[in-house]
């Protein structure tokens, strides 16, 4: 009863609007199309939110291997490492947990704050980084 109901002011809102044939196979792919429009952004949206975690993990993992001692081979490894640490567990306090672990046992001075800041500094320019190539790839589409 509700759906005939819903249907009839569905019917009268499109004559109020002009619309002087009403069809319910056009509207519901309105509907469709703005579902199918949503779940694309939202996987967008997720895909850079993605990208820009791996980018921040691989920086983060080269400030810290930095601090360490670790360059050339040696930092790229360990910013590897923490890459593939997030993607198993998903979970970016693991990285937190293995820098912090890693400068206690080598003596890095770097409080816990110091370690969540720049990690936090690090999300925001790999954000601006992936937005500044996504507008640059849409404003020249044939040079990438």
């Amino acid at each position: 009863m509700a759906f005939l109901q819903n249907l009839v002011k569905m019917h009268a809102f499109a004559q109020m609007r002009g619309l002087t044939h009403f069809h319910m196979g056009s509207l519901m792919t309105t509907f469709d199309q703005r579902e199918q429009a949503f779940e694309a952004k939202l996987a967008h949206d997720e895909e850079l939110k993605f990208k820009a975690n791996v980018r921040r993990n691989k920086w983060l993992g080269l400030w810290a291997a930095e601090k360490l001692g670790k360059t050339g081979a040696a930092a790229e490894d360990y910013a590897t490492s923490l890459i593939a640490a997030d993607l198993e567990e998903n979970n970016a306090e693991e990285i937190f947990k293995t820098i912090r672990a890693d400068f206690d046992a080598a003596g890095v001075a770097q409080s816990d704050h110091q370690i969540h800041r720049k990690a936090d500094e690090l999300l925001q320019a790999a954000i601006e980084e992936i937005k500044t190539v996504a507008a640059e790839a849409k404003a020249h589409p044939h040079e990438h």
